[in-house]
């Protein structure tokens, strides 16, 4: 869902691209569901893992794991936020549009955060 949200609504801002911990390979149709509702395309989503690749080539690693993300900037790597957010997987709709608020107000604010740098 992030993902999907900052493409849509932060393109100008921010270069998106999900992974996770335990990637599935596909994407549940509770969240496509969700953000088709919020006219948000999930055309081209896919489920996929943290590789070290990717991890290094991240100018910000956003940790939604529910678990404290320190260990993902070891070695130098980009630094790491933290957000507060559920992991839906398995719940009903009403879960997943919740989750979907708390993505939505999280991003929101790393939005006006990244406009209000002084390089931009």
């Amino acid at each position: 869902m992030a993902e999907a949200i900052a493409r849509h609504h932060y393109a100008d801002l921010m270069e998106s691209s999900s992974a996770g911990l335990m990637a599935l390979g596909a994407i549940a149709s509770p969240t496509t569901a969700v953000l088709a509702e919020r006219n948000v395309p999930s055309a081209g989503l896919a489920s996929k893992p943290l590789t070290e690749n990717s991890r290094r080539a991240a100018d910000l690693i956003i940790n939604m794991s529910g678990r404290p993300g320190a260990w993902m900037s070891h070695d130098g790597g980009p630094p790491v936020e933290d957000w507060d957010v559920g992991d839906p997987y398995g719940s009903d709709l009403d879960v997943y549009r919740k989750i979907c608020d708390d993505i939505e107000r999280c991003l929101r604010d790393l939005a006006l955060r990244l406009d209000h740098k002084p390089d931009r």
